[in-house]
């Protein structure tokens, strides 16, 4: 059944009508939802007998509250809006749904928001209004076809996890690889077209909607661990734009990114052929994909990543409480100035500095992998001891609720039971601004980084997501941005507003969080930015998200891509399209 929502149809044709009047066609605009062009239903019934599962006609989460606010439906909806898991397996939701909006460029916005009260009628926004539950490789194939044939706008998504709205797409058609589950460890792997003695033990392969949580389960029945995203739920996925923007992890420092632990892709390309790339064949397209941006290059289908033996983990945590100034910088010098030897050391984690009722709050989550606790207590003691010795001379401006160190036997000894049924981090309307900062910047000026990180009137988080045996790594070696190599910490800003905030509003919060990223960029101007957490960068997306690697990676992207089916926010190639990816320039 296809999606035929009158008021969805009217807004596209208006739409259509002023991509007419400003001289656009379809010979140079992809063919949207609404328009004449849009495939028949004849089309879809034959592209439906092509695949495994019927298509979806993805609908905004909160849609069942408009039907029925009483209902069973509705209660589902309100139950699962902050749980990532919940918003990964439907195929209209995004992680943050501020993505699922459309704003027109006169400021209209159109949306389906929770807050049923607001008297907001509930529409399409830039939810994809129909597509492909891909199960197989061929679903796929199929997919890529029907849109590459109609000239679609295709969105490729996954679980959602996206603070660009790269996954989606107003009028678009949907490929949903989130269903693409199949898990395989391997004890011995050799990359297709290897040499006979290029082998490595407990490589993972996984399907390209396997998320952090099963990865990590599969890893860790047979004795195994690999770096990779720590969240609520484990819901970001381990297969897809995670992994192709970089991958960080808590475990980074001491394990790599995750471009750096990957082996092998499979991938359907824009013709529909479905490749394998590696280090032996393919290996371009293997460069780019780690790295290079999700959504740009083809369709990975599956990833295989080389694993470690599982190893004893050290995880410290901290809470603390600073109401004046002098504490507060002091302790956040003393983070700077530690940072680089605490990642040296193998430590990696999250950090934050909040303002809060009139104070600010610390809160850190650390982890040491393969270590003592004698070993730790080496390494971050000298830290912790300062912390220890500021709060006892502050006169109680500045309390440590917690400072705690605990050994568990691995990594998911501790995940499991933190992370395996939480819930948090989605579900509200956000945007994001962040740099990466050098390590020779913030050994060398800290003062100045201190003072920046203290200015940003929302706090930070600081990362330590860099550094360690990231920095070891040939820059060149892979897609990836290679400021990664020279960065010691990813800070990041987050700015949040109400369902039924307006337009003017909405640009205030954006405002606000360029601002303060522009501080932070100010400290390296010729670093950048992570590919999966940022903000807008505009004119100078290039250098921010790739630096010296983008025109390599164009033309990786003409070779694979040669009909720019893949072109998502601010990615390689997006450059020759308009703000709204519709239309070639």
């Amino acid at each position: 059944m296809l999606l035929t929502v009158a008021p969805f149809t009217l807004a596209f044709g208006v739409l259509h009508a002023v991509r007419a009047a400003s001289g656009q066609n379809t010979t140079t605009c992809r063919c949207l939802y609404g328009e004449s062009c849009w495939p028949s239903q004849d089309d879809f019934a034959q592209l439906a007998s092509q695949v495994s599962q019927p298509l979806v006609t993805p609908s905004p989460p909160a849609k069942p509250c408009y039907v029925d606010s009483q209902s069973s439906d509705c209660a589902a909806v309100n139950n699962g809006w902050l749980d990532g898991n919940w918003r990964a397996d439907q195929p209209g939701a995004m992680e943050a749904p501020n993505f699922e909006t459309y704003i027109f460029p006169n400021g209209t916005i159109e949306a389906c928001y929770l807050n049923t009260t607001l008297g907001v009628p509930c529409d399409q926004g830039s939810v994809s209004p129909i597509g492909v539950d891909a199960r197989t490789v061929e679903d796929v194939q199929a997919a890529v076809k029907f849109a590459a044939e109609h000239n679609l706008r295709l969105a490729v998504k996954n679980t959602g996890h996206d603070y660009f709205g790269r996954s989606n797409g107003r009028g678009s058609f949907m490929l949903w690889t989130h269903n693409l589950k199949n898990t395989t460890v391997h004890p011995t792997f050799r990359p297709a077209g290897a040499p006979d003695n290029v082998t490595y033990e407990y490589a993972l392969t996984i399907g390209a909607g396997v998320q952090w949580l099963g990865a990590y389960e599969a890893a860790n029945a047979t004795g195994r661990m690999l770096p990779g995203g720590i969240g609520p739920g484990g819901s970001v996925g381990a297969g897809g734009g995670w992994l192709q923007g970089g991958g960080h992890s808590a475990l980074s420092p001491s394990y790599g990114l995750g471009v750096d632990n990957v082996l092998e892709f499979t991938v359907v390309t824009s013709s529909g052929e479905n490749i394998t790339a590696n280090a032996y064949q393919h290996s371009d397209l293997f460069w780019a994909l780690r790295g290079g941006g999700g959504g740009t290059y083809g369709v990975a289908t599956s990833v295989t990543y080389r694993t470690q033996p599982s190893a004893p983990l050290i995880v410290l945590s901290f809470l603390a409480t600073v109401s004046d100034a002098q504490s507060n910088r002091e302790a956040v010098s003393a983070l700077v100035q530690n940072t680089s030897t605490l990642t040296d050391a193998g430590w990696g984690g999250y950090m934050t500095v909040t303002p809060f009722n009139g104070s600010i709050t610390h809160w850190a989550v650390l982890v040491l992998p393969n270590a003592t606790v004698a070993q730790a207590n080496a390494t971050i003691g000298p830290y912790f001891s300062f912390l220890q010795d500021l709060a006892a001379g502050s006169n109680g401006s500045f309390v440590i609720q917690n400072a705690s160190m605990e050994a568990y036997p691995s990594f998911f000894a501790w995940y499991e039971p933190t992370f395996a049924h939480a819930q948090g981090e989605v579900g509200a309307n956000n945007l994001l601004g962040s740099w990466l900062l050098p390590r020779d910047v913030i050994d060398n000026n800290y003062e100045n980084v201190t003072d920046t990180l203290l200015g940003m009137p929302n706090g930070a988080q600081y990362l330590m997501v860099a550094g360690g045996v990231v920095a070891d790594v040939d820059p060149d070696s892979a897609g990836l941005n290679p400021a990664w190599r020279k960065a010691g910490v990813h800070v990041t800003l987050i700015g949040t507003w109400p369902d039924g905030a307006t337009a003017t509003e909405i640009d205030g919060v954006r405002a606000a969080v360029d601002a303060s990223n522009a501080q932070l960029r100010a400290l390296a101007p010729d670093s950048g930015a992570y590919f999966n957490e940022a903000s807008l960068q505009g004119a100078n997306f290039k250098q921010a998200f790739f630096g010296s690697h983008y025109d390599q990676l164009k033309a990786i992207k003409a070779t694979y891509d040669p009909l720019e089916l893949f072109v998502v926010t601010e990615g390689v190639g997006s450059d020759d399209w308009d703000a709204q990816l519709n239309c070639r320039l």
